[in-house]
Order: C-alpha cells, then structure tokens, then sequence
C-alpha cells in the first residue's frame, strides 16, 4: 500500500518547523518552496488515487468479459467471421472474375 511508502504528507510539509541557525535560509523563500511541494504532494495523491480507481474499474471490467466468454474461443471466432465476410464481399464486388 502506498501510505506504508510514503513518509510525508501534504500536512506534514506545512507544519514542519525549522530551527534558526546563525546563517539561516530566509524563512519567505522556504515556505514559497515548501507550498510548492505541498501543491506536487497534493497533486500526486490525487493523481494516485484516480488511477488506482481505473485500475479496479478496468480489471473488473476484464473479469466480466472473461466470465462472459473465453480469450481464445473470442478471437478464434472472430477471426473466422472475418475470412467469411471478406470471401463472401470478394465474391460479390468481383463475382466470377474472381476465379477466371
């Protein structure tokens, strides 16, 4: 699970507090910084959380169609029905030219 991976949140970033030291950052350009992280965070999870949605829909999507009928009996038929109609339209567009 990716909460298990991930060490920060978004809430996490925006509470964090630093110390001062003698030469210290200026504290304006860190948090203008640290925003933007909270934004890509905020934005990442959001973005995870969709496609972790699709994922389930889309796999269910496969189970039911694989319940409904097998890969390989599908494409076998499918592939036969299209040598079938495609001699059957050369018969009709080309008719006994076809065999002269």
């Amino acid at each position: 699970m990716l909460s298990d991976k991930v060490k920060l949140t978004a809430k996490d970033i925006l509470e964090k507090e630093f110390k001062s030291g003698v030469r210290g950052y200026k504290q304006e350009e860190v948090d203008k910084f640290l925003d933007l992280v909270i934004k890509d965070y905020e934005t990442f999870h959001q973005e995870i959380d969709e496609l972790q949605q699709e994922n389930l829909r889309l796999r269910k999507q496969l189970e039911e169609a694989s319940r409904r009928q097998p890969v390989s009996q599908a494409a076998g038929t499918t592939n036969f029905d299209i040598l079938k109609r495609l001699s059957n339209l050369e018969k009709h567009v080309f008719g006994n030219k076809l065999y002269d």
